[in-house]
């Protein structure tokens, strides 16, 4: 019989106060073991201490039994504030699950739409996004007004998502869909294969395999749908959903168009070294090359660049223990020369204050590219970060906690864009 589960979460705490993210991979249940790397665990980890400074306490643990597996809640709290450590403890004491998210974030406050959606215009029904035993379940919102009617099909960021780009209470991607379905676009959305079949993954997993064969089989769901006009199929991508949209396109030439919000241009593996030395430079007193985790996420984005990076390099020293495989089909496509081969209309927005895709970093390429065509818009939002969420000031983690929703200004921009094109 091992330790009590809420004693196994003290335990975790304590192994992250002391850098030993070694160790907390090593309690992984022995089939999850090889997916969690200890640089999947140091960065958030930090990022979060980067945020709220030192910690001061940690709570008294919540546990809740929900099926084969004992959730753990330990509320951390720092000089500038807190966050949850969440873990799932199973039966032998191992782990099933780790993550962390702000206490804010883990308040009983539901979903509220934004002010620019009225639910009364459109109505959702559940779909299934491909076939067989990869399938994906989505949700289709098809506004009230008589067709053949605009669509769009949206893609999230990277990493495990659902549908609605769920971060803590707000719901960013369900903002969109619900804006531009009140405003007479049928917005299609479903859950990333990465959270749907988390456990059943190809050992070799691509950007194939996470994202383009459920975007095109929803981009063929569209055009079947009898209120859709097949002609005017759209896809919008968000970040990396942003960054792959150009490959959709060129895999499915029935796409009208793509709408790109904070599409990476940079390869990935380098977007990550930057964005982790800018949350290491939010923590006072760090000197930000001496940094551990600095240190590892570049050597290990040097292995990708380096010659003797290949398939069978191991995850465990890739950045966050992705297989070689996936840098490998994302080393294989440049997002802004592929979009320059499409011959369709594209609006791509970026937020003036993200650190994550930016302005100076990943604009450019997108301009070079494309700036000169007529058919193509680009546009700043100044106020909004990476999640399109108006602020301003730097942009830290923390703003994600608060409820809001994607700027108004960005919905009504897409909404014309399409009516226009």
């Amino acid at each position: 019989m091992g330790m009590d589960p809420a004693a196994r979460g003290l335990s975790v705490v304590e192994l992250l106060r002391r850098d030993r993210f070694d160790a907390v991979c090593d309690l992984f249940a022995p089939e999850l073991a090889g997916l969690v790397a200890p640089d999947q665990l140091r960065a958030p980890w930090l990022a979060m201490l980067a945020t709220y400074g030192p910690i001061v306490d940690v709570g008294i643990p919540l546990d809740d039994r929900t099926g084969p597996a004992t959730t753990v809640r330990l509320p951390v709290r720092c000089e500038r504030g807190g966050f949850t450590l969440i873990v799932a403890v199973d039966d032998d004491d191992r782990l099933r699950g780790l993550r962390l998210t702000p206490i804010d974030a883990t308040a009983n406050e539901p979903w509220a739409p934004p002010d620019y959606a009225d639910p009364e215009r459109f109505t959702e029904s559940d779909v299934t996004v491909g076939d067989g035993r990869l399938a994906v379940p989505g949700t289709l919102a098809v506004p009230a007004q008589p067709g053949p009617l605009p669509a769009v099909v949206l893609l999230a960021g990277s990493g495990p998502s659902d549908r609605d780009g769920t971060l803590g209470r707000n719901k960013p991607l369900k903002d969109l869909a619900w804006g531009l379905a009140s405003r007479g676009i049928a917005v299609l959305r479903f859950d990333k294969a990465t959270v749907v079949h988390r456990d059943s993954m190809p050992a070799e997993v691509t950007v194939a395999f996470e994202y383009i064969d459920h975007a095109v089989a929803a981009v063929a769901l569209l055009r079947d749908h009898p209120s859709i006009d097949p002609g005017r199929v759209l896809v919008l991508g968000h970040s990396e959903g942003g960054m792959v949209a150009p490959r959709i396109a060129a895999a499915e030439p029935a796409v009208a168009g793509l709408i790109i919000l904070a599409g990476s241009t940079q390869p990935l593996h380098h977007t990550m070294v930057r964005q982790i030395r800018y949350l290491t430079s939010l923590r006072e007193g760090v000197d930000i090359d001496a940094d551990p985790t600095v240190q590892a996420i570049t050597r290990q984005a040097a292995l990708i660049d380096g010659p003797e990076f290949s398939a069978s390099t191991p995850a465990a020293d890739l950045p966050f223990g992705v297989p070689a495989s996936y840098w490998l089909d994302l080393l294989a496509h440049d997002p802004a020369t592929t979009a320059a081969t499409l011959r369709i209309p594209m609006f791509i927005a970026q937020g003036g204050r993200d650190y994550q895709v930016t302005v100076a970093d990943d604009l450019p390429a997108w301009r070079t590219a494309l700036g000169t065509r007529d058919d193509v818009t680009i546009r700043i939002y100044e106020p909004d970060n990476h999640m399109f969420f108006p602020g301003s000031g730097p942009s830290t983690p923390a703003e994600y906690e608060p409820a809001q929703h994607v700027d108004p200004e960005v919905v009504g921009d897409i909404a014309g864009w399409i009516a226009a094109h």
